[in-house]
């Protein structure tokens, strides 16, 4: 039985879309991240006009500026996690495409070299190959994707 094996990380590093896929994610990030900071300023500073009047205020204003306080915090929380959700589901549908594509490179160069099965060597989970029996594809691949 022969078999090939390779890291499937370092393929799918390898694939010329991959930078601009991490590219574009990146920049997502960066606007999220930019829009995140300007809401906790926005919030910081509504907060610290709250202290420095609160003393002054009367009870139902108090307590509306308050209010105000605590919805702004439970968008922001919620402004969070929706964002972690997008950049989620943005990496998933960027590497969708180049994940794709390496699959049907390892199940042609599997099946040109009379494979039974391509092993990914990123797990550890095989501490030993042995080399009589199984072949590094690791280069082929990353000529193939090219």
């Amino acid at each position: 039985m022969k078999f090939g094996f390779l890291s499937y990380e370092a393929a799918l590093q390898s694939m010329p879309d991959y930078t601009l896929a991490q590219k574009n994610l990146a920049d997502l990030k960066a606007q999220y991240q930019t829009e995140a900071k300007r809401v906790e300023d926005e919030f910081n500073r509504k907060y610290e006009e709250f202290l420095e009047g609160q003393r002054e205020f009367p009870k139902t204003i108090l307590q509306k500026r308050q209010s105000e306080l605590q919805e702004l915090m439970q968008k922001n929380i919620a402004f969070k996690q929706q964002s972690l959700d997008e950049l989620a589901k943005a990496e998933q549908e960027a590497m969708a495409p180049l994940r794709i594509k390496l699959i049907e490179a390892l199940g042609k160069i599997g099946s040109e070299r009379g494979y039974a099965f391509i092993v990914d060597t990123d797990q550890k989970a095989l501490p030993f190959i042995n080399p009589a029996m199984g072949e590094d594809i690791n280069q082929t691949v990353q000529d193939a994707l090219k």
